[in-house]
């Protein structure tokens, strides 16, 4: 049963991954290369079906991590999982903090209401983007490796 949950918990985390690795390095840059209005529209679209979207999987990951540590606290590799939820913890509070305030904003942004510094506030909602992908990333890795 252990193994069918460290299996589970790695294929969740992994395609969170994959999804926010998508955004920040593709389809932000798609949306950012379109015409007028297009990007920020998309951006705003991209932010509620996301927003919706991304808190349960951020939570369900963090939720089977912290259960895989527990019932394995005594294989080999639950400090590296241990490690990997703490790594999913800080990305649950940088998502709170610092990305769902902007998105929130953005999300109900249109051509006729975004406020002058829009594009200053999706630069640094991507910035903090890049870093929790990152964070992710590594949480990811080290429940990988906790497999082996």
């Amino acid at each position: 049963m252990l193994n069918a949950l460290e299996v589970f918990t790695t294929v969740v985390v992994g395609l969170m991954v994959g999804v926010e690795f998508s955004v920040a390095f593709v389809i932000n840059r798609i949306l950012d290369a379109l015409p007028e209005d297009s990007g920020q529209l998309g951006r705003a679209h991209g932010g509620r079906m996301l927003g919706a979207l991304m808190p349960v999987w951020y939570i369900g990951s963090l939720v089977l991590s912290a259960v895989w540590a527990v019932a394995g606290w005594r294989s080999p590799g639950a400090g590296l999982v241990v490690i990997a939820a703490a790594l999913l913890i800080l990305s649950v509070i940088m998502s709170i903090l610092l990305l769902v305030p902007i998105n929130n904003r953005g999300k109900t942004w249109t051509p006729e209401n975004r406020p002058a510094d829009w594009k200053q506030q999706m630069n640094r909602w991507d910035r903090f983007h890049y870093v929790r992908v990152a964070v992710i990333i590594a949480a990811f890795t080290l429940l990988v490796t906790a497999l082996a």
